[in-house]
């Protein structure tokens, strides 16, 4: 499928070069004057409205466009300063650029460029289209034409223009502005409109790669990664066993253990990681019944100490993980085929040698995209590391990070809490990339083996 639109889309832009030199005085002049071959044709409001964007986006080019994109390219030479006022006798604050404005209005202009790039297509589309009808003998599509159509075969098109544009200025625009951020010294010793920010290369890259940022990146990513892993199997190993549990035979009252496991699910997460923050607490209950019981006779630190807050965050994620898990797999036991098993227990296979061979690979297969999902849900698992430790115990190896804290909450610290805006960027991008690498080969192996299975 996509070599096929790959294909259609060079035979169009191949018919439009070829359009030039074959075409008549009209068609040819639309390559230049958009909308000329509508108004030669008397297509008058179609010709109009592409002629008027395109003397728009010249007179903004001439007015604004320029400009932005030379300030995009310089991010300001003007930093905010003390000026002598003649007529006060005192220095008085003169603002100057904002370098962090003429980024954004910079994205914004080469968005801009490439919408106009797409219309000037979309007019040469038309132009041929025009030029193919009349070469036929057929009659040109009438103004009313044109819009049932927009209402019948590009219905598509209509319904999806304005939900495109949402994502193109809300989604689109600020990514491609977090993304440059990360070539640029925006951190807390540039930060606009006091001070001028400029453009780095890649120079926050190899500063948390091989620079000063190493020492910090990559024992919190080890840390990430290995949170991720055992988050995501101890919630499926301990599900799987608890729905293996409730439905084997014999076992009473399924629908209310089920009900009371599901109940979990009901509480919204954040006010469970909440309630687990306060009886884990220092002075919390499970403290408290500790020191009454005799058990212990001081407080277990179990957010202070950096080894017992990582084991305390992983149990308490079984309580939210685990009841997913078990309803998945309920429903994947329930759903199995019993003449394998009967099969197996005719052969003399015993319960745990179904469960391994048949039942286990069976529900690896059908949660296999399920347990990716999580996998990267883990990842950038911001509520369970915020709301239970907040990344601490503090770690003066780190900058800017404690010692629980992920890759993502880590983000957030060097967004807020130490601005430097540059490198929350580059760690962005590489949870970008490492969870796309992730899921791409995840997903293709469990593809591949999903067709050897067949």
């Amino acid at each position: 499928m996509f070599k096929k639109k790959k294909h259609s889309t060079f035979e169009e832009h191949i018919k439009l070069t070829k359009l030039f030199g074959q075409a008549d005085g009209a068609t040819k002049a639309s390559y230049v004057v958009m909308g000329a071959a509508n108004l030669a044709n008397k297509q008058y409001l179609k010709g109009i409205v592409f002629l008027g964007l395109e003397i728009g986006w010249i007179a903004w080019l001439i007015t604004m466009g320029i400009s932005a994109y030379h300030n995009m390219i310089t991010l300001g030479t003007h930093a905010q300063r003390l000026v002598m006022d003649p007529k006060l006798g005192i220095e008085v604050l003169k603002p100057g650029d904002n370098s962090m404005l003429l980024l954004l209005w910079g994205m914004l202009a080469v968005i801009i460029t490439v919408l106009f790039i797409l219309l000037y297509r979309i007019n040469l589309q038309s132009a041929r289209k025009i030029w193919e009808l009349k070469q036929a003998g057929e009659k040109l599509p009438t103004l009313r034409q044109d819009f049932a159509s927009l209402l019948n075969e590009k219905m598509h098109i209509t319904l999806m223009a304005i939900p495109l544009t949402g994502v193109l200025f809300f989604t689109v625009l600020p990514l491609i502005y977090m993304i440059a951020i990360a070539f640029t010294s925006y951190d807390h010793n540039h930060l606009p409109p006091k001070n001028l920010f400029g453009w780095v290369g890649f120079q926050n890259f190899s500063n948390v790669i091989s620079g000063d940022m190493a020492s910090t990146f990559f024992p919190v990513l080890a840390w990430t990664l290995i949170w991720a892993v055992i988050a995501t199997v101890s919630s499926f190993f301990f599900g799987v066993i608890l729905a293996m549990m409730i439905n084997a035979k014999g076992i009473k009252g399924k629908k209310i253990f089920r009900t009371i496991f599901i109940l979990t699910m009901a509480i919204p997460a954040i006010i469970s990681l909440l309630i687990m923050n306060n009886m884990f607490a220092d002075g919390g209950l499970v403290n408290t019944l500790l020191m009454n019981s005799g058990l212990t006779h001081q407080s277990i630190p179990f957010f202070t100490n950096p080894t017992l807050a990582k084991i305390t965050i992983i149990v308490v994620n079984l309580w939210i993980g685990i009841p997913a898990t078990m309803l998945v797999t309920t429903g994947i036991l329930q759903n199995q085929s019993q003449d394998q098993v009967e099969a197996a227990e005719i052969d003399g296979a015993n319960k745990f040698q179904i469960f391994k061979s048949i039942t286990f690979p069976q529900i690896v297969f059908v949660m296999a995209p399920s347990l990716i999902q999580q996998f990267i849900g883990n990842v950038n698992n911001f509520n369970v590391i915020y709301l239970l430790t907040g990344g601490g115990p503090a770690n003066s190896n780190y900058y800017g990070a404690g010692s629980t804290d992920l890759l993502i909450t880590w983000l957030y610290n060097l967004t807020l809490n130490t601005a430097d805006y540059n490198l929350a960027s580059v760690i962005g991008i590489l949870i970008f990339i490492l969870s796309a690498l992730f899921s791409l080969v995840a997903y293709k192996k469990v593809s591949n083996s999903g067709m050897e299975a067949l």
